[in-house]
């Protein structure tokens, strides 16, 4: 028998109210005890660029007409509109039994397993979080030079090299008495134009892709129901 609340509960929003939903993330960290069932939403937002608390203001070039909102969620500067999934789990990591450190892992690997469903190789970059693609070669199965690795004890972190990639998920986590919200988006059928408007995630000229810009003809549906059972499959205890 399985304890109490380590049964994900998913539930697929669909369109929502962008601060609404992080007012609910938050009400319900503050609110949960011990017996809170786990959950994980999964919606889309109107345009809006998300400044996380690291986020400097010159990292927003032009936002124009697109709404710009602060947010408590780790990172710098992101883009959030129609054609993207939104995944947000709500996880009690104590009694899951792993630390954010694999939290992050696992979130990025429901990423990769995603994109594998639709015959597209994810990669991870060493000091960036987040999922790229090669932008010449988005199947390919070739390890990047730029993947993480196992370094020296005391060596310092790798500068990020985004040579030949395109940013196809980014994630931005809050972690708040050992419970998570904020989260993940994965970049599905977007107007992508907005990302010209800022340095993604702080990186200036990094090129943001989605699935339908590398040849990938999905549904926003379609998209949600995989990430949802990836991330149901990932995010076990």
């Amino acid at each position: 028998m399985s304890a109490p609340g380590l049964a994900l509960d998913t539930r697929l929003l669909g369109r929502t109210d962008y601060q609404a939903t992080v007012q609910a993330m938050q009400d319900l960290t503050q609110q949960r005890s011990a017996d809170t069932p786990d959950s994980l939403w999964i919606c889309e937002h109107a345009p809006h660029f998300t400044q996380g608390l690291a986020g400097k203001a010159d990292h927003l070039l032009l936002p124009g007409d697109i709404p710009v909102v602060a947010t408590n969620r780790g990172g710098q500067v992101t883009y959030h509109g129609p054609g993207q999934v939104v995944a947000y789990p709500l996880l009690d990591l104590q009694r899951r039994g792993y630390f954010v450190k694999e939290y992050v892992y696992r979130l990025e690997e429901a990423v990769i397993r995603t994109l594998a469903h639709f015959g597209v190789t994810g990669h991870r970059v060493a000091g960036a979080p987040g999922i790229y693609v090669r932008l010449d070669d988005p199947t390919s199965h070739a390890m990047l030079p730029q993947r993480p690795q196992l370094r020296e004890p005391g060596s310092p972190a790798p500068a990020p090299d985004f040579s030949g990639l395109g940013k196809i998920a980014a994630l931005g986590i809050k972690v708040s008495r050992h419970c998570t919200y904020h989260g993940l988006a994965l970049n599905v059928a977007m107007d992508l134009e907005p990302y010209s408007r800022i340095n993604p995630c702080g990186y200036a000229g990094l090129p943001s892709v989605d699935l339908s810009t590398i040849g990938v003809q999905t549904t926003w549906d379609e998209a949600a129901h995989v990430l949802g059972r990836q991330l149901e499959i990932r995010l076990a205890p």
